[in-house]
């Protein structure tokens, strides 16, 4: 019971959105590094194929377990590849057209995409980020015994 708080509720669905914008933040980071490097092509991965593979891991863990407790299992992407046979994943970027224009130097990068990019993924991880401290927060109230 004990070690099945840690993969309670939305905790499990919390880390891996953290670790996976954790993880996209430094792929648009390099594009911004390389915005004026000729020849560079831009690198991501799609946030909407996490949410779709999340969103299946999440469906299939109600449907075996009541959806209280309980890992995720989830199945692999394109973008997204298990690490070994642990639960933990890395990001698998790819290049390819992401919808700027091709410059004179051939780069693609778009700064107002990737600025958007950028703010959107750091918000996703914002959020990831306050719903693990909240938790964290009511299970340590909940082991010190006080009432909040």
């Amino acid at each position: 019971m004990i070690s099945d708080l840690g993969n309670a509720g939305a905790m499990p669905a919390a880390e891996m959105l953290l670790k996976f914008a954790g993880q996209r933040q430094r792929v648009i980071a390099h594009n911004i590094a390389n915005i004026d490097t000729p020849n560079f092509q831009m690198k991501d991965v799609d946030p909407q194929a996490f949410q779709n593979m999340l969103g299946k891991a999440i469906d299939k863990r109600r449907k075996q377990n009541g959806g209280a407790f309980g890992a995720l299992q989830w199945e692999e992407t394109r973008d997204i590849q298990r690490i070994g046979r642990s639960n933990d994943f890395k990001l698998v970027p790819t290049t390819g057209h992401h919808g700027g224009i091709l410059h004179h130097d051939r780069n693609d990068a778009d700064l107002e995409r990737m600025m958007q990019d950028m703010v959107e993924n750091a918000t996703a991880y914002r959020v990831a980020a306050d719903l693990l401290r909240s938790q964290r927060n009511q299970l340590q109230n909940a082991i010190a015994q006080r009432v909040v």
